[in-house]
């Protein structure tokens, strides 16, 4: 006698199979905003790691600390009004401390594209040298950046607000942050802008859902908190 699966056993087992399917197929869903954290902290560490080892000290150029190693933010028509961050090292040939594309770090993944999801304009985010990843609010739907503790600033895409404060991050040759622009200091170091306590760089979504990326005094350690 052969046995064979009831029209009540397979009922059953679809039901199991969709609830099953119902629990698990929310949770295998990428979630952007960490994806966005995860990118962004591994970009302030290759930051960190440039300034450590293409160390800008140069006897025959008085202003060579002007020349370290940094991560921005910033949000134009450029990014298509979204916040976008790039790093780059400010040569001092234009009148602002903003980058350039002879300037912006070289991406190692692709050496055709820099390390700048677009700005301000140098480098449209629509450009083929752009890495479109790092334009935030259109890859992972980023509206807020805002950095506060041993750093300060903001920039809130969602009300058309520009940027406020000096969204940047520079590190030394020891790795250590810095806030501010380096393109005013007349010293290696300005007084009070080495920073001396956590740093913490918020990224918040159109869900109202944020995540927060730790960078340590002294070490420069990225983490996410």
């Amino acid at each position: 006698m052969k046995k064979a699966f009831t029209l009540l056993e397979l009922v059953f087992v679809i039901v199991v199979i969709g609830i099953l399917a119902a629990v698990i197929i929310p949770n295998t869903k990428s979630d952007r905003l960490h994806e966005a954290a995860v990118q962004l902290a591994s970009h302030i560490r290759y930051t960190q790691h440039l300034a450590m080892v293409d160390d800008k000290f140069s006897a025959n150029d008085r202003v060579w600390y002007r020349k370290r190693w940094q991560l921005i933010f910033g949000k134009s028509i450029s990014t298509e009004g979204k916040i976008a961050y790039t790093i780059f090292s400010d040569q001092g040939t234009a009148s602002t401390a903003n980058p350039t594309q002879g300037e912006m770090a070289v991406d190692p993944m692709n050496p055709e594209k820099y390390l700048s999801g677009g700005y301000s304009g140098s480098l449209d985010t629509s450009s083929f040298k752009a890495n479109k990843k790092m334009n935030l609010g259109l890859s992972y739907d980023i509206v807020i950046v805002s950095l506060t503790g041993g750093c300060d600033g903001g920039c809130n895409e969602l009300t058309g607000n520009s940027c406020s404060g000096d969204l940047r991050i520079s590190f030394d040759n020891l790795g250590r942050p810095i806030k501010d622009s380096l393109h005013s200091y007349t010293a290696a170091y300005k007084s009070n802008k080495l920073i001396e306590s956590q740093c913490q760089i918020t990224l918040s979504n159109l869900s109202e859902d944020n995540v927060t990326i730790a960078i340590e005094a002294e070490t420069g350690y990225a983490h996410i908190l």
